[in-house]
């Protein structure tokens, strides 16, 4: 039995596929853009060319105008502007963004990433304090901010001027800032609501060289928006389509020693870049510094012009990000363990322990929502207060069960799908206890099991020639745009084995009609007993990078024993 459900696609008609023939499209490109809901003929055409027509006018998104008129005072009287930043990619791509756009402006802008374990999320008291006795008149946030309205009341007390730019879920009470750019605002005009921090933050640069009649493509920063945007997991449709297939481009030939120093050392051709590799490999080890260590290294290595910094830098990246595999794996095993011990019937699975480190807790919440299907909260917990990352699933809204519970939290912000909080630690069980409750009411009609929803079965032969290459017409891939998932049936195993260092994967030989395929299964490791000599595969097709070639595989996303 397979381990998710596996939604067939939709029926497709001859008079549909010739209708989206007519663009001389292959029929299995046509297929792919038919599920992805793109039928018209100038859908289509804007969606394979992805130019600069996806781009909107950043003066529609709300208080733009009030940002630039502050941050050009700022410019002309030569004021110290503090460029306030998270310490995820997200968050570290949109600092160095916006610290490389003001300077070359002529602005005196410094960076602030807080310390993720000693400071927390997003905006704080202390950290303000400094940087106004420092000198600083105006901050300006990038992926943060939203949340923070008490914070900002306290700033104007101190004198400082707040500019917000951010993209997570709007709060009921926006905070007092100059100005609060964010495209989920309910009363915002912008087209396109889906930037990621750093795409908003490009769009305010974008706004402010248009204000100040210097007027150029940027295009030398699409490589930091594509990182952030791919690493956000935010959806690559629209605008953003665009914005990380220019930048993914300028990321093949960057000229950041310490991009370029990052893809060697996670031994990646900068050529075979994709948004995939961004997933998996550069925004991993990005995110490992603020996770085990400081943020501030990532942003050093995003912005040195030093070979030799960024050699160290990248070194350093990778140690801290092998250090955080290993500490993933284990809070894994021992949240694993806290589910067995209590049980997976509840509709959501709260786990943690005054051990769980901060800078793994939200891996290792998307880790088990992958495993168990369902929402998942996991906790570092304190002797007074204890921080949590949640990780959900489409059915469930996350930031508005946490805000049905607000009451019970100190605070909180997020998406939908992902979010953190900090709570009183006497107020862990009544949290849960509602939570849970919350989720019973949400979710009681859903088979909680993962879907996969599969674009077209195929045989493996047929995959051959050029296919591979037709697909990335398609690209990016990422969230409302997924990289097309194939399903064939009774594919013979000639091979197969555990591998990685803890036999974590699980690699196959297949063959089908005299086609002999390698493949992958990522995280499967532990299914091995479950490989029958005839399968039934889900899969997408991929690029192994492993020694420097590159060669064809496919991507195992689910088996079953042949029917």
């Amino acid at each position: 039995m397979s381990r998710s459900r596996w939604q067939m696609p939709p029926s497709f008609s001859e008079a549909q596929l010739s209708r989206i023939s007519r663009k001389s499209l292959s029929p299995l490109i046509a297929r792919l853009l038919y599920n992805r809901g793109i039928t018209d003929p100038a859908q289509i055409e804007s969606f394979l060319t992805a130019d600069e027509r996806l781009l909107n006018d950043p003066f529609l998104l709300p208080d733009m105008d009030k940002a630039i008129a502050r941050i050009y005072r700022a410019l002309l009287s030569g004021e110290a502007i503090a460029v306030y930043g998270d310490f995820d990619a997200d968050g570290i791509t949109a600092t160095t963004l916006l610290i490389e756009g003001l300077s070359s402006l002529g602005g005196k802008a410094v960076p602030y990433i807080p310390h993720r374990t000693e400071e927390g999320y997003g905006i704080n008291d202390a950290a303000l304090m400094r940087l106004s006795q420092q000198g600083v008149s105006l901050v300006v946030t990038v992926d943060c901010g939203i949340s923070a309205a008490p914070e900002v009341a306290r700033a104007q007390q101190m004198g400082l001027d707040i500019v917000i730019t951010d993209h997570h879920t709007v709060p009921p009470q926006i905070p007092p800032a100059i100005a609060v750019v964010n495209p989920k605002r309910a009363d915002s005009s912008y087209p396109f609501p889906e930037l990621a921090g750093v795409g908003v933050a490009f769009k305010l640069l974008q706004a402010l060289s248009h204000y100040l009649g210097k007027d150029n493509d940027m295009a030398d920063l699409l490589d930091l928006v594509a990182l952030g945007t791919v690493a956000d997991m935010v959806s690559l449709l629209g605008e953003n389509r665009y914005l990380v297939k220019r930048g993914i481009e300028m990321l093949h030939t960057t000229k950041r020693p310490g991009l370029r120093e990052l893809a060697r050392c996670a031994g990646v051709p900068l050529t075979g870049i994709d948004s995939e590799i961004i997933s998996w490999v550069i925004a991993p080890r990005l995110n490992a510094a603020g996770r085990l260590d400081h943020a501030g290294i990532g942003y050093n290595l995003l912005s040195t012009s030093s070979s030799e910094e960024a050699k160290r830098l990248a070194s350093l990246l990778e140690r801290r990000n092998a250090e955080r595999q290993r500490l993933t794996g284990e809070m894994l095993a021992k949240a694993r363990e806290q589910i067995i011990a209590t049980g997976i019937d509840f509709p959501l699975l709260m786990v943690g322990g005054e051990d769980f480190h901060s800078g793994v807790v939200g891996v290792v919440a998307g880790r088990l929502v992958d495993e168990f299907c369902r929402p998942v909260i996991v906790l570092e917990r304190g002797k007074q207060w204890s921080r949590g990352s949640a990780r959900s699933i489409p059915n469930f809204d996350i930031i508005a069960a946490l805000s049905d519970c607000s009451d019970l939290i100190s605070r909180f912000g997020g998406h939908p799908m992902a979010a953190g909080f900090v709570v009183a630690t006497e107020n862990l069980d009544q949290l849960q206890q509602r939570l849970v409750q919350i989720a019973s009411n949400q979710l009681a009609s859903f088979d909680l099991r993962s879907v996969i929803s599969i674009d077209a079965e195929v045989s493996l032969s047929s995959l051959r020639g050029d296919t591979f290459k037709m697909l990335q017409q398609l690209a990016p891939f990422g969230r409302a745009n997924p990289d097309p998932i194939f399903i064939a049936r009774d594919v013979k195993v000639e091979q197969h084995r555990s591998v990685g260092s803890a036999g974590e994967h699980l690699k196959l030989k297949l063959r089908d009609d005299g086609v002999a395929w390698n493949a992958i299964g990522f995280r499967m490791g532990r299914l091995i007993g479950e490989v029958t000599p005839r399968l039934d595969i889900v899969f997408n097709l991929g690029v192994d990078l492993w020694g420097g070639g590159e060669t064809l595989q496919l991507n195992i996303l689910d088996f079953a024993p042949a029917a």
